[in-house]
């Protein structure tokens, strides 16, 4: 089921961003929560290359990728050889793909929550943030990649680990119909993807409703509305505690929306 709360104090929101529990067997307080963060609360959850290639994404997915291909080799060598980076580097240079961002830290997840293009629309609707829990994802997955995962040790996967137990997109479909997904942890390829402390999940292509599928199969989904009267004072606080454009997007783009953001005038 997706649990929905709404976070309309400061209070809450900490009850929030502080929610990991007590595992007696390190002796230490941690869980496996990823967090996304919306800048609108109506927003669905869906992938870019559904909104770009909506009903025809799985004719042209291929299409994307070989194309991209062929033209980005040049400055990563590596995608050759694995359609798994081919999508992770594109998902990170803005290319359509299946991938649905997330980030272990729930502060990221509040930045994109409170970040707006247009900032005259931060007081005029709710926000969002998701938190899905991997092993619930993990437990839903077919046997060889969970025999995987306990091989390495390791519930979330490398692109290493998806090509050693899935080389194609047409066997991952295969594998997963609409019942599971794969969370999968990129490759550190430059800051942003490091500073945002990012994982994605692969959709399948028959996947066509994520909530739905997140409604039906599990029960720590939570989906965390923040007031559009708070959203400033969140804003605020997080440049404060320095997560902003500056760190998310490293080096002067970042930095140029960042100043911009700062110097708004309401």
């Amino acid at each position: 089921m997706i649990n929905t709360v709404k976070i309309s104090d400061m209070s809450s929101l900490f009850s929030m961003i502080s929610e990991q529990d007590f595992r007696s067997d390190l002796g230490r307080y941690r869980n496996l929560f990823v967090y996304r963060g919306q800048p609108n609360s109506e927003f669905k959850l869906v992938t870019s290359l559904m909104r770009n290639c909506k009903d025809m994404r799985k004719a042209l997915e291929p299409c994307i990728l070989r194309n991209f291909t062929k033209y980005a080799a040049l400055e990563e060598p590596s995608i050759e050889r694995s359609v798994w980076r081919q999508m992770i580097f594109g998902q990170h240079h803005g290319l359509p793909t299946r991938l649905l961002d997330w980030s272990y830290s729930p502060l990221i997840a509040l930045h994109f929550s409170t970040s707006e293009f247009d900032m005259n629309q931060m007081s005029q609707h709710d926000s969002a943030v998701w938190r899905i829990d991997i092993h619930e994802i993990h437990d839903l997955l077919p046997e060889k990649y969970k025999k995987e995962s306990e091989r390495l040790s390791n519930t979330v996967f490398s692109v290493d680990m998806m090509q050693d137990v899935c080389a194609s997109l047409e066997m991952y479909d295969s594998d997963m119909g609409d019942r599971s997904m794969v969370i999968i942890e990129p490759p550190s390829v430059d800051r942003r993807i490091v500073n945002q402390y990012s994982f994605f999940s692969v959709i399948p292509s028959d996947m066509n409703d994520i909530e739905g599928f997140l409604d039906k199969n599990t029960k720590n989904t939570y989906k965390y509305i923040i007031d559009k009267e708070l959203r400033w004072q969140i804003r605020d606080m997080l440049d404060h505690q320095n997560i902003s454009e500056r760190i998310v997007y490293p080096g002067l783009d970042g930095l140029s929306r960042w100043l911009g953001r700062h110097y708004f005038v309401k």
